[in-house]
């Protein structure tokens, strides 16, 4: 079944792309005003523990573009989907639209984090304490959310 893309589905979409070109752009245009050594991993707190070469961004930047692009290769195949509830025809159209949107707002907020982590690194600056507990409340809300949702849906 393809499940067609809402309005919302090409914000979501638009604003991840916005935050993929971005922080590439804020990589090659700013890369020479850049630290030589950055921080490159944080405590729970958001204190920096360990340091690294400014090049070692990279690595974040291309993990960012894989699980953005893979999630986007994964929700063009419902079937693959594990859906946690019976598919039937009659909520088929529901449970994959549920299920999108849940992969849309994760793969948006993949890309929110990993851009707030990529620029505040290359600023040399601790995480803010908030940050760890903010990242978990929106992944685990988020899905929580959605499958919620998914869990209502009458076969």
């Amino acid at each position: 079944m393809k499940t067609e893309n809402t309005r919302a589905d090409r914000i979501l979409d638009f604003l991840g792309w916005i935050l993929l070109i971005g922080t590439l752009a804020y990589l090659i245009l700013g890369w020479s005003s850049f630290p030589d050594q950055i921080p490159m991993h944080y405590n729970g707190a958001g204190e920096i523990d360990r340091w690294g070469g400014k090049g070692e961004i990279i690595f974040i930047e291309v993990m960012m573009w894989i699980l953005y692009l893979g999630i986007g290769v994964v929700e063009k195949y419902p079937q693959i989907w594990n859906t946690g509830v019976e598919v039937t025809a009659k909520n088929k159209e529901k449970v994959y639209r549920t299920l999108k949107y849940m992969l849309k707002t994760l793969k948006f907020l993949t890309a929110l984090i990993f851009a707030y982590l990529i620029v505040n690194s290359l600023q040399s600056a601790p995480l803010p304490g908030w940050f760890t507990p903010a990242v978990m409340i929106l992944v685990f809300g988020d899905m929580a959310f959605w499958l919620l949702r998914l869990f209502r849906i009458k076969k």
